[in-house]
């Protein structure tokens, strides 16, 4: 008996048949060659169900495999990653950017109507010579919380491999050669051991967005100092390649420089205004927020070093002189008088004239702190031992 099509009978035209994943730097690991395993049709997409082409590949050493899990349109949909399900821009989970950008989803879950709004999407994508239209990911605006929260180096200890079961057990046998993680697992009770595709990629109950919209409550705020003479500004952890023109052209519309003063030994520069109201306004726009020459940059205020030397002069109090002799070790007898070994404590001293040298003047000439000829302080200064010169 012939089955008849239904509208959850898959079409194999709509089937996707990629030749390049759509992943983030992370998952793609840090060697830049990467030999993936290509399987057309290999698995269903964990959100629309559709069959996709997987990939399957190593992102480095000492890493587990990695593979794609969703399929390439409804990555382009999200604008997220196939295999983490985060943000291709910004790196975060897609319940943080939707909460910082305020932006509503709009892609249906159910079944059928899913099926028919990928449809739709397909076809737009077909129109638009492969470009996704109005894709709920992309960032329209900016937001202080995706700056101050945003990735902007890779992660790699995300490819780490898994926690070895045996040994949480007691009872792996491979020790070093085991390929999987000796760590204690996460607590049944701790919310981060309970994650799940669906709920990342719709940005629903997904607990790491909730710890890392805690951790953006609790950001710290850059206090402005008190002194209104103070418009400079620090900048630090520079990369190498920054020039002071990089730096004059990322600050000079928050107003006037003065002087811009660049240290590229300590990784760091010194901005400094002409008026207080707009070092404030460079300070509160750039603070947790800069990221120049791919590196996320640390902005505070700079204070004179000479009022921060009379403060602290000011305000710690006077310690006593420690005597820098060493306390008497027991059971030896007490000597009249400390080591002085090399003569530092010698208060007479004498000048020899020049070409006469020590060994040349009587013994009974020389103060009685400074050896003569019988009073051999090294063994190199021994006539009898081997080795030695002897006129």
């Amino acid at each position: 008996m012939a089955m008849s099509k239904t509208t959850s009978t898959y079409n194999r035209t709509n089937w996707e048949d990629s030749e390049f994943p759509i992943l983030c730097q992370t998952c793609l690991g840090d060697n830049p060659y990467v030999r993936m395993i290509k399987e057309r049709y290999g698995k269903e997409c964990k959100i629309c169900a559709r069959p996709f082409t997987i990939f399957r590949w190593c992102p480095g050493a000492r890493m587990r495999f990695k593979k794609t899990e969703i399929c390439q349109t409804c990555s382009k949909l999200k604008n997220v990653c196939q295999t983490c399900l985060l943000d291709l821009e910004f790196g975060l989970p897609t319940q943080v950017r939707d909460a910082a950008l305020k932006i509503q989803d709009e892609i249906p879950q159910s079944d059928v109507n899913k099926e028919y709004y990928l449809q739709n999407v397909e076809k737009q994508i077909e129109l638009n010579d492969g470009q996704m239209p109005n894709s709920s990911g992309k960032a329209q605006a900016a937001s202080d919380v995706l700056a101050k929260l945003a990735r902007t180096t890779p992660y790699y200890k995300r490819n780490l491999p898994h926690i070895c079961s045996f040994w949480v057990k007691g009872e792996c046998k491979r020790g070093e050669e085991c390929p999987y993680r000796h760590e204690k697992p996460n607590q049944p009770d701790d919310p981060l051991s309970e994650q799940n595709i669906r709920d990342r990629y719709y940005g629903v109950n997904d607990p790491v967005a909730e710890k890392l919209l805690k951790r953006a409550a609790s950001l710290p705020v850059l206090e402005v100092p008190s002194d209104k003479t103070i418009t400079t500004l620090y900048v630090g952890n520079l990369s190498e390649h920054l020039t002071e023109v990089d730096i004059r052209d990322q600050f000079y519309q928050y107003g006037e420089i003065r002087n811009v003063t660049l240290v590229p030994k300590q990784q760091c520069a010194f901005v400094q205004f002409t008026k207080r109201s707009a070092a404030e306004l460079a300070a509160e726009k750039t603070f947790n927020k800069l990221v120049l020459g791919g590196k996320k940059l640390s902005v505070r205020w700079a204070y004179s070093q000479a009022k921060q030397a009379t403060s602290s002069s000011q305000s710690a109090p006077l310690r006593p002189r420690i005597d820098p002799r060493l306390d008497p070790v027991p059971g030896l007898p007490d000597l009249p008088t400390p080591n002085d070994y090399f003569n530092l404590n010698a208060t007479d001293m004498m000048i020899l004239p020049p070409g006469l040298k020590i060994n040349q003047i009587p013994q009974q000439f020389l103060p009685p702190s400074m050896p003569g000829p019988s009073g051999i302080h090294y063994p190199s200064m021994d006539p009898n031992r081997l080795g030695s010169l002897q006129k």
